[in-house]
């Protein structure tokens, strides 16, 4: 599994309606793109749910790097940048992946928290505490998934919850709404530990 994610930062006054038509008109060509697990397709309003910011974040999770490789290049993502400029490519290697008990219906919200592995701590007992936090997650009423992944270029923890309504408020993590969400190998994601 692999994660990908950017966020376009837009005006104070930038009409968040635009982002809602865009993703209505587009969100379903994602729908069956080979080699997707899942595209969350976000967006968080300044004012609303403590946001500093107006944002569309749409967040990834591929099933295999040609996949990811194919939309990055594509005319899809080249479309993105013609129309908000070339974003920041955050990305991720997955350590973990789980299924919640509103995983059978549509997600309404998402959290994206970061964790920075301090130095001189262990990493893969980071890893391990981590994955132990995820499998708590898992059990947590309307979540509908969660992931775990890390950037070893920063050695930072990320994660990332989808929910079946308003993400629970978390220090520190990131809150936005889900307008819309391709699944085409949602199914596909292992479950558990990615090694």
């Amino acid at each position: 599994m692999h994660a990908m994610n950017y966020r376009i930062t837009l005006p104070a006054d930038y009409d968040m309606q635009t982002i809602r038509h865009r993703v209505a008109a587009k969100g379903h060509l994602l729908d069956d793109f080979p080699g997707l697990g899942q595209k969350a397709y976000l967006m968080r309003e300044k004012g609303v749910d403590g946001s500093p910011v107006n944002q569309y974040a749409p967040f990834y999770l591929w099933n295999t790097a040609e996949g990811m490789n194919s939309f990055l290049w594509g005319p899809g993502f080249r479309t993105l940048v013609g129309d908000f400029g070339r974003p920041v490519v955050e990305h991720w290697t997955g350590l973990g992946f789980v299924r919640g008990a509103a995983f059978s219906t549509a997600p309404r919200s998402a959290g994206r928290r970061s964790q920075p592995v301090a130095p001189g701590e262990d990493p893969a007992a980071a890893v391990s505490r981590a994955l132990d936090g995820l499998a708590e997650t898992a059990s947590r009423p309307g979540l509908h998934c969660a992931a775990l992944l890390i950037d070893p270029r920063h050695w930072e923890l990320l994660h990332f919850t989808l929910w079946q309504d308003a993400a629970p408020e978390e220090p520190g993590e990131e809150r936005y709404e889900v307008l819309h969400l391709s699944k085409p190998g949602l199914d596909d994601i292992r479950t558990g530990r990615q090694w």
